[in-house]
């Protein structure tokens, strides 16, 4: 089944702002708050191709970056072909 993963920290602005919008379009999503776990850091690194920012976001397993790249997604009318596969 296909889901919105998302790598956070606590207190991260752009982690909430990022969750705010899958929030606002009604996406279910799995959140991985990573604060102070090296082990769950490392593994999110690895699964970003190396990208260490958070928040990291996976759309049915895919990497699409973090915050920026989800409202860049959004503004061109982009995410909800990708959200429509797990909506």
């Amino acid at each position: 089944m296909s889901k919105v993963e998302i790598y956070t920290w606590q207190y991260c602005p752009f982690c909430i702002r990022a969750k705010s919008l899958l929030k606002k379009k009604n996406v279910n999503f799995t959140e991985y708050k990573i604060d102070g776990d090296e082990d769950a850091r490392a593994l999110m690194i690895e699964r970003a191709d190396g990208r260490r920012t958070l928040p990291q976001i996976f759309i049915d397993n895919e990497g699409i970056g973090g915050c920026d790249d989800l409202y860049a997604l959004d503004n061109e009318n982009k995410l909800e072909a990708l959200l429509n596969k797990i909506l």
